[in-house]
């Protein structure tokens, strides 16, 4: 396992397996975080998508929400995806009462931006950070990030300029689901910014 970068996948709920499938292809030795003794066994850390104010209340039943919040303050790398990128924000909108966030990422986002789930759709982003080809992006029930504050990286937006991919510093985060659609730059870049840590 030499060189293999020790990568976890928040295991609360969500898209976990796809998460893991994809960090695997790319040669992680991946685990699943659920308990605070496993995230101490990780170099990094992937937030899934699925329903961000359960995510929340779970990570406070298992005891992880600290935890969570001390590993962003010491520079864990840790990369959001949809529900993953609400949990990672410093500000969230419309979030339901007493809806919290581990935060790191200086940026306030909207949940449920584009509506529901019939609401979901897909389009091609151009990532510079990733070059060619676009990056084809699936939005389902995605957030948007309202706005970005001082040191954050916009990643991506969509063609009427909203913000949909962002990184600040070791934490990144997406509105959309790569891993759902065979797309693993942005799983490649979580990555070397654990090499890089």
């Amino acid at each position: 396992m030499a060189g293999r970068p020790r990568v976890g996948v928040l295991a609360l709920q969500g898209d976990v397996r796809e998460h893991a499938r994809v960090l695997t292809e790319l040669g992680a030795d991946v685990s699943l975080v659920r308990r605070p003794e496993e995230l101490a066994g990780v170099e990094g850390l992937v937030l899934p998508g699925g329903e961000s104010s359960v995510i929340d209340k779970l990570a406070r039943a298992f005891g992880m929400q600290g935890p969570l919040r001390a590993a962003i303050a010491a520079g864990m790398p840790m990369y959001g995806t949809c529900a993953g990128l609400i949990l990672l924000a410093d500000r969230i909108t419309d979030g339901i009462t007493g809806q919290e966030t581990f935060g790191g990422l200086n940026v306030t986002v909207r949940r449920n931006a584009f509506g529901s789930q019939v609401d979901s759709f897909e389009t091609d982003l151009t990532v510079a950070a990733l070059g060619d080809p676009p990056v084809h992006a699936v939005f389902i029930r995605a957030p948007l990030v309202e706005t970005v504050g001082d040191g954050v990286q916009t990643l991506a937006a969509l063609q009427d300029g909203r913000v949909v991919a962002v990184q600040q510093g070791a934490l990144m985060g997406t509105s959309f689901h790569p891993e759902v659609t065979g797309e693993n730059r942005f799983h490649g870049r979580f990555l070397d910014i654990v090499r890089a840590a």
